[in-house]
């Protein structure tokens, strides 16, 4: 930027956009200083290298800012871990059920762990059948990421909201927003 600049010849972009061609690096700066604007060199690895006149506080201002916005926009999705027991009691497990629906419908992915301990350990495939209902009762909501495996004495299985399923939330959540300001509107008139 500006006097840092060691080049002899830039190729030069003015603050329109516009190319004005390869000039020297002094020519360039005072430019620049005739605009009361900065030299900022954009591809120091081209031959010559490309250097633009502009606001560089402002530039540095305006990708802050849409940096920040991205971050916003960006969905954080956390792991929820739901564990159960292979000898799982039908009431518990459809509190269990319950409670996994919840955290995929609100956008989070869950893993569902199976502890297995001692002679449990023999009879893995009631562990697997666990697994497998629950795939079942959840499948118009999330979809398994990963199939069930074991690891150590848990046999894991991870699941993720459906996309089809985002879709239609968030089709229903527009559908809500229209609807209650349609009914502001008809309150105001």
């Amino acid at each position: 930027m500006n006097s840092e600049i060691r080049v002899p010849e830039v190729l030069l972009i003015d603050d329109q956009g516009e190319k004005v061609g390869v000039v020297s690096t002094s020519e360039a700066m005072t430019m620049a200083e005739e605009r009361d604007l900065d030299l900022v060199e954009v591809a120091p690895l081209a031959r010559p290298p490309v250097c633009r006149i502009m606001d560089y506080g402002k530039y540095r201002f305006q990708q802050q800012k849409r940096d920040k916005d991205a971050r916003r926009k960006q969905k954080n999705q956390t792991v929820k871990e739901m564990k159960m027991r292979p000898k799982i009691d039908q009431h518990d497990y459809d509190f269990k059920v319950k409670a996994i629906k919840s955290f995929l419908s609100d956008g989070h992915r869950v893993k569902v762990s199976i502890f297995f301990r001692g002679r449990e350990m023999a009879f893995l495939d009631r562990g697997r059948e666990v697994l497998n209902r629950v795939r079942g009762d959840v499948d118009p909501i999330g979809k398994v990421e990963m199939e069930p495996r074991m690891e150590g004495s848990y046999m894991r299985m991870m699941v993720c909201p459906s996309a089809a399923f985002q879709a239609q939330k968030a089709e229903k959540t527009k559908g809500a927003e229209t609807a209650r300001v349609k009914n502001d509107t008809v309150e105001t008139a």
